[in-house]
């Protein structure tokens, strides 16, 4: 179904031109109101009853969304002209960037994958008893609570909840499936006349509940606690903190989507061969813990993940993959932004990439108080800042950008971003991206404004297509053409193989282990072959190489010569000195022979050591026909058949 663009003038505040929007963007576009949200908005019910509107306004969000249920029909897409182009300082025409931005709300883009999380509100309190049976009896009422008590404090009276006595050995989940072990137990009994009582302890006590509401104020049960849900924490000296963690507990009943954030693709992952570790950059750099060994590759808990999509962006085989959206989508998005900024009439235009909370609070912020985005900077919303990588950085420049700014919020998870923006530097050029990290609108905008001179974009952009390092590929090829070696940073994961051909005895472990196909064999002669385009730097090949005789180099060979296999070590092979088929390698053989031959008992004899010199069949007839041969036995005894056990019965 076609879009229809809504315009709204935002009270004459800004300046919108639907003859030049729909020619821009070959959209149709509405009337110019100026009051959607106010006097008209008996118009934009009508507009969002049709299903195909695109509500150019993005501050009225709640209210548009009310108005799309009364009508029974979906909430319409929405999208800031408004903050993002219209109020604006800049005396350029704001009208390519209007039309980018128009065009990329327009895209379709996929729907989110979820898995269901269902909440019973079964809720364990663990903290002192001064302040976790106050949060009890409030949450009693709407949860099934048990306190678990940190402190020496007396059974309580109330038994309108449970409350537990111990010490909390380890615990692991998210919302609506934690699972905790305790030591140490001790419940109330109830039991007996007097004051209430606490059981013996015991060991080794497990316990299972869908919300832990963590009071002890001390160190927390999981890495990086604010991403786990279901799990809160409050300093138990802040009411306020207490109280917010109380009321938000009381929400966390019934069902709720799990967003599926990332894809796994195991048999691409380069983790482990053979017991031999290789990449752990996702294993390194998950600040929740969910991803964890599992054999040669490794596995994801999507409850835990929290979407930050840093593994993503250093996974160097692409066996991870961010998938809400997934990479396509973004590609798709930037080249949308900067083909229709182009074709609308702009120059050389400019990515700010930033998150959806931070980032849009800047912008608006810089729109309403400061001098607004210049009219060149495109911004460009991303659910994950972590995950914005090289590849993305490099797509978004060979589309037409003439350079990418990464607003960062303080919440941003940076390791990944760490790496990955040395790695986008030394392949683009150290001009073409910037990272701003600053909170205040207004020197956020003189920071715009006073960007120095950018760099031209590229003459002919391309259209990013394929998985991530094939559009890193295309991408740098586009900004330095086909025949350079760009050197990288030492963690890069793109680079050539080096081999000690003093060293290597062409025994092809790294062939074997090899996870991407990068090193192989020949199989008519000993030889290790190499493709550099395919080579992830991984690490495997050379912590199984039993000489140590393989070393990296970090580069970006753009030449044709990194998508052919090349020789990087070769050995002329050892004939047979029965039939003469060539096996092994010779210098190999010959090193054996010369160590065990009359050196060792079992080649002590000149027949015995030319065995080291054979192939394997003719080892074996060596052998099979040789005095002490090792197959031959006893003569075998007859057959008994039942005439013999007949004969044997008439003796007796």
């Amino acid at each position: 179904m076609s879009k229809k663009l809504i315009l709204c003038n935002c009270s004459g505040s800004q300046d919108l031109d639907k003859s030049a929007l729909e020619q821009a963007t070959g959209l149709s576009c509405s009337a110019v109101y100026s009051g959607l949200c106010t006097t008209q908005i008996e118009e934009a019910a009508k507009a969002i009853s049709t299903g195909d509107a695109v509500i150019c306004c993005q501050q009225e969000q709640r209210l548009f969304g009310e108005l799309a249920a009364e009508v029974e029909v979906d909430s319409p897409p929405l999208t800031d002209l408004r903050d993002r182009a219209g109020w604006s300082d800049d005396p350029r025409s704001k009208l390519p960037k209007m039309a980018a931005l128009l065009a990329e709300a327009s895209l379709t883009v996929p729907a989110e994958k979820t898995v269901d999380v269902v909440s019973e509100g079964v809720c364990l309190i663990i903290g002192a008893s001064d302040v976790a049976l106050d949060a009890a009896s409030k949450l009693r009422a709407i949860l099934g609570v048990t306190v678990l008590l940190t402190d020496d404090a007396e059974p309580v009276e109330d038994r309108e909840f449970d409350v537990i006595r111990g010490a909390l050995k380890s615990a692991k989940g998210a919302l609506g499936g934690f699972e905790l072990h305790i030591d140490g137990l001790q419940q109330v009994d109830p039991a007996g006349r007097g004051a209430l009582r606490w059981m013996s302890p015991r060991d080794g006590a497990r316990t299972d509940c869908d919300i832990i509401l963590d009071l002890t104020g001390g160190t927390p049960l999981f890495p990086a606690p604010q991403k786990r849900e279901g799990y809160l924490r409050a300093d138990p000296r802040s009411l306020t903190a207490v109280s917010d963690a109380v009321l938000e507990a009381s929400q966390l009943v019934g069902t709720f989507e799990k967003p599926l954030y990332v894809a796994l693709e195991p048999l691409i992952c380069a983790h482990s061969r053979a017991e031999k570790i290789g990449c752990s950059n996702c294993l390194n750099v998950c600040p929740t813990g969910a991803i964890t060994p599992d054999g040669d590759h490794v596995s994801i808990d999507p409850m835990i993940c929290a979407g930050c999509g840093a593994c993503a962006a250093l996974c160097p085989s692409g066996a991870i993959t961010y998938d809400a959206p997934n990479p396509s989508t973004i590609f798709r998005r930037m080249q949308t932004l900067a083909s229709t900024y182009l074709k609308a009439g702009g120059k050389a235009p400019r990515l700010l990439v930033h998150d959806q909370d931070h980032g849009r609070q800047m912008i608006a912020m810089a729109a309403r108080y400061a001098k607004g985005l210049p009219a060149d900077v495109i911004p460009l919303d991303v659910p994950a800042l972590s995950g914005f990588g090289h590849a993305e950085i490099l797509a978004a420049l060979a589309s037409g950008f003439a350079e990418v700014s990464i607003l960062l919020s303080p919440t941003t998870e940076r390791d990944a971003l760490d790496r990955e923006v040395p790695l986008a530097r030394a392949i683009a050029g150290e001009d073409r991206l910037a990272v701003i990290d600053i909170t205040d609108p207004d020197q956020f905008c003189e920071l715009l404004y006073d960007f120095p001179p950018k760099p031209d974009p590229v003459t002919e952009p391309i259209l990013p297509m394929g998985n991530r390092r094939q559009v890193a590929r295309l991408a740098a090829k586009a900004l330095h053409g086909d025949q350079d070696i760009l050197p990288l940073p030492e963690d890069a994961p793109y680079g050539a193989v080096l081999v000690d051909t003093d060293a290597c005895t062409l025994c092809l472990s790294c062939v074997s282990l090899c996870p991407s196909g990068a090193l192989v064999e020949n199989p008519d002669k000993p030889e290790l072959r190499f493709q550099e385009d395919a080579c992830l730097q991984c690490g495997l090949c050379s912590n199984v190489c039993p000489e140590t005789a393989i070393t990296y180099e970090p580069r970006l060979n753009l030449t044709d010569e990194a998508l052919t296999q090349v020789v990087l070590n070769e050995e002329e092979p050892f004939e047979c000195v029965e039939c003469g088929v060539p096996f092994g390698v010779k210098s190999t053989i010959e090193r054996i022979t010369e160590k065990l031959a009359g050196k060792h008992s079992m080649f002590g004899s000149d027949s015995a050591a030319r065995l080291i010199q054979m192939c394997d069949d003719c080892r074996v007839k060596a052998q099979f026909h040789s005095q002490n041969n090792p197959f031959a036995g006893g003569e075998r005894p007859a057959v008994r058949t039942t005439d013999d056990y007949f004969s044997k019965r008439k003796d007796h």
